[in-house]
């Protein structure tokens, strides 16, 4: 059993490291001066690499599942880890059908952001909570994150067409909307190098404090900007909290919760501005130079093939199976639990892209802007959600 908990990490560990590689042979494409329709070595060598990452990252899905007796998708380190190879897998499947390798070089670090933040979650093999024992785990569960990795190659198709087709040569409301979306990967960026900085030097202080009336205690692995409302600090020689937590967050681990957030977004700050500091312009307007050969016709069709796709797979497993659960866990088909709200917000916001697509005609500019707050939508669920409010749902 340890023996292959160990080999899942290293496959996982692997993956990791040929995404990084493969990410390194799609930039090598945009040098290629071959013609478009040539599949050149640097190519086949790219994609393959990938599809070597992909199985590697299978294999650890694969041997954990075996450690664990269940499907690794039951917290939020084994639910994202899956969601990034999903994205990996969807980006595969889109490549054969359009060929454009500028995909890959978004697509691919997007996905080792998303692993990288996975891993920054206990990585422990626990057992299931009751909730969790049913096969409706492996349905609903996979079904939704492979839709949202789906809908997530419309985002990479969107930012691409973005970058490439908005004037950079002068301040408007796109090109800070645009900027605004650098931060968030800056963001989160910075929230794995934080915690894992924290992480090596073995950071912790306890808090006590009163949850519904009873004395509780919660650990931090991030010096507390914010802390629990009235509560008191235990570790001697540690950072006592700045600020309360805001008192309208519930949930036990709440105040832990916000202050990783807070953290997060600071570190963010700092890694864009050292950035800018370092291009002298707009992230976005640097970046757009070596997006001159995408063809934005084509963009526009993944970004709508994607959705079209990812909608209905979502459908399925955000609304559908996720209904047919929450009956037999907990007797009834709707709540307001916030993931649940979250769920159907995404829902109908992809349901108005493709209305709009469809009946009123919106492609290029507009269709790339609503692939991208869809996404925007999907990480606010996946990240601010989990992080921050409490609901049924907090268990993963």
């Amino acid at each position: 059993m340890e023996d292959l908990i160990v080999w899942s990490s290293r496959l996982l560990y692997t993956a990791f490291i040929i995404y990084l590689i493969a990410t390194v042979l799609f930039a090598a494409t945009i040098k290629d001066k071959r013609h478009e329709k040539t599949f050149s070595k640097i190519h086949i060598l790219a994609i393959s690499t990938t599809i070597l990452g992909f199985f590697a990252q299978l294999g650890y899905f694969i041997t954990r599942w075996i450690a664990s007796g269940h499907a690794p998708v039951s917290n939020m380190f084994e639910f994202v880890t899956f969601f990034g190879m999903m994205l990996v897998l969807a980006f595969i499947i889109l490549y054969f059908i359009y060929r454009i390798e500028l995909l890959g070089l978004f697509a691919l670090p997007i996905a080792l952001l998303i692993i990288g933040y996975a891993s920054m979650y206990p990585r422990d093999i626990s057992p299931l909570v009751p909730s969790l024992k049913s096969h409706w785990l492996y349905i609903h569960v996979t079904t939704v994150a492979l839709g949202e990795a789906i809908l997530a190659v419309s985002f990479v198709a969107g930012i691409i067409y973005l970058i490439r087709q908005i004037d950079q040569s002068r301040t408007s409301l796109k090109t800070i909307c645009l900027e605004i979306i650098m931060y968030s990967i800056f963001a989160t960026i910075g929230f794995v190098i934080v915690t894992t900085a924290f992480s090596i030097s073995d950071y912790s202080s306890t808090f006590e404090y009163n949850v519904e009336g009873q004395p509780s205690e919660l650990e931090y692995h991030l010096p507390p900007i914010f802390g629990p409302s009235e509560g008191q600090l235990l570790t001697e020689n540690r950072m006592d909290a700045l600020l309360p937590t805001p008192e309208w967050m519930l949930g036990a681990e709440a105040p832990r919760k916000f202050n990783t957030l807070v953290w997060s977004l600071l570190a963010g700050i700092v890694l864009y501005i050292g950035m800018r500091l370092i291009l002298r312009k707009r992230i976005a307007a640097a970046i757009q130079p070596f997006l001159r050969k995408a063809n934005p016709e084509l963009l526009d069709e993944v970004c709508y093939r994607a959705v079209a796709i990812g909608f209905p797979v979502f459908t399925l497993g955000g609304l559908i199976f996720a209904a047919i659960w929450a009956q037999e866990a907990w007797n009834r088909y709707w709540g307001w639990d916030p993931k649940e709200v979250w769920a159907l917000i995404t829902w109908f916001f992809y349901a108005i892209f493709l209305h709009l697509r469809l009946t009123v005609g919106w492609h290029g500019e507009r269709s790339a802007w609503f692939a991208v707050v869809g996404f925007a939508i999907i990480m606010f669920n996946l990240i601010v959600v989990n992080l921050v409010l409490a609901g049924l749902h907090s268990y993963a």
